[in-house]
């Protein structure tokens, strides 16, 4: 049964710059979240993260943290146990939108516990298969992984138009939609004279 009260406090996280939390966003909202911290560009491994620590030291007890899923509170299963167990000594609930989990009892918490572990082992799973199809990749002779961006991507001609046009990189990520770090990169790509 999902709560109302003003002490649904909800965190969202994206793992890159490009990403939006938007659809996180409104699930947190939906479920009844009054303040939403969000990090982005960030690691669900870091146990400490900007938005996540302001969060911390802001709840109070008797108020739950949301989440629209369990790996954006944190992709290690150590630290995130190690989290919400932190917020139940302090009289802080946790509740997961999308898997249903809550700690408000023993079920919940024992739930959490399994949810954590096959989190975990999926993760695991998909990094040794990203191991194998690159071992595979190599095997075959090809390059494994993203395909090389040219001078002739589009997004890479708009950003040295808008560059030409005198903005700063950071606006041309804006514009782009990309963030400021891969604005630099197609700056750069067939350019010798950047420093």
């Amino acid at each position: 049964m999902q709560s109302t009260s003003e002490n649904d406090i909800g965190y969202a996280r994206v793992s890159t710059l490009d990403q939006n939390a938007d659809l996180q966003h409104v699930a947190l909202s939906a479920a009844g979240c009054h303040r939403i911290f969000t990090d982005h560009g960030v690691s669900g491994t870091r146990p400490s993260r900007p938005e996540l620590d302001k969060m911390l030291e802001h709840l109070r007890d008797g108020d739950e943290v949301v989440v629209w899923k369990l790996d954006r509170l944190g992709r290690n299963t150590r630290n995130l146990l190690a989290l919400i167990d932190d917020l139940e000594h302090r009289g802080v609930h946790f509740r997961s939108v999308t898997e249903g989990i809550s700690t408000t009892g023993p079920m919940g918490r024992a739930m959490l516990t399994v949810m954590s572990a096959f989190a975990q082992l999926e993760r695991d799973q998909l990094a040794e298969r990203t191991r194998a199809g690159m071992a595979a990749a190599a095997e075959q002779g090809r390059k494994a992984g993203r395909r090389e961006v040219t001078a002739d991507h589009a997004k890479v001609k708009r950003a040295r138009d808008l560059k030409a046009q005198g903005l700063k990189p950071a606006d041309i990520g804006k514009i782009i939609e990309t963030s400021r770090a891969t604005v630099y990169r197609y700056l750069s790509i067939g350019s010798n004279d950047l420093t």
